[in-house]
């Protein structure tokens, strides 16, 4: 079997080589690696202006968005706390195309830290912007309890309770359309993952898998890139009605 090709979204920043300082496509390199080590094809994808959505959810077998900074609150109409990163227009605007069109495309994804506020926000659901207990620091991450539900393709796939690497301070807040609370924080009940309703492997989480040692999650998306998605029935032709009585039928006549 080929090995799917999956797409992980990424941003520009500077970059230095040598003298020379450039915009450039910047991904940790952590996602490729364990997208690699789950048996697909990594492909780092850039913010490209939206028209471009269409052709990539048709040439990948699946997608992971990645986590970053904070998601412009203007976006689900709020203003920016303090707390809250200055926005990256050009990214947010990639991704929040990009994550309707894989969803309607019925795409398999993984949505990462922030690519999990990306799946609330593109579904019309809003966020809580600042939760100081949940990021103990800016750099590094910290070992995170979330109590998954059973009923869910996640608590199928990992049991009932995961500690997982995590550092977020934001979380959803209304839920967006179609989605479904997969996991939570055993503490204080904030939402931890969630997962679209009726789609074969739509999930988001709060937590780093790529950062951690449990492989299951990304294999699993690997395999659901692996099952070519199921093509629409193909329309049985038209049956010709018999000529009236009193027509005779020729090459090329049309009944009506």
């Amino acid at each position: 079997m080929s090995r799917p090709i999956i797409g992980i979204t990424s941003e520009l920043e500077a970059a230095r080589w040598g003298d020379w300082i450039r915009e450039a496509v910047v991904s940790p390199v952590s996602y490729t690696r364990a997208v690699e080590r789950a048996g697909a094809v990594p492909v780092v994808l850039p913010p490209v202006p939206p028209g471009s959505v269409r052709a990539l959810v048709t040439g990948f077998g699946g997608l992971v968005f990645t986590g970053g900074r904070d998601i412009d609150p203007g976006l689900y109409d709020q203003e920016r706390l303090d707390d809250t990163d200055p926005p990256d227009y050009r990214r947010d605007r990639f991704e929040l195309a990009l994550m309707r069109a894989a969803i309607e495309a019925g795409l398999p994804f993984l949505a990462v830290g922030r690519g999990l506020h990306v799946l609330t926000v593109a579904r019309g659901g809003t966020l809580t912007q600042h939760l100081p207990a949940h990021r103990q620091g800016r750099v590094r991450y910290q070992p995170h309890d979330v109590r998954l539900s059973r009923d869910t393709l996640l608590g199928g796939l990992l049991g009932g309770r995961v500690e997982v690497p995590a550092a977020h301070h934001q979380a959803p807040s209304r839920l967006g359309e179609g989605l479904t609370v997969a996991g939570w924080s055993p503490d204080d009940e904030v939402v931890e993952a969630l997962e679209v309703a009726g789609h074969r492997f739509g999930i988001g989480v709060h937590w780093h898998p790529e950062e951690g040692d449990d492989p299951r999650l990304l294999a699993a998306l690997v395999e659901a890139a692996s099952v070519p998605a199921a093509a629409p029935p193909t329309p049985a032709p038209a049956k010709a009605e018999p000529p009236k009585a009193g027509r005779k039928a020729t090459a090329g006549s049309r009944s009506r």
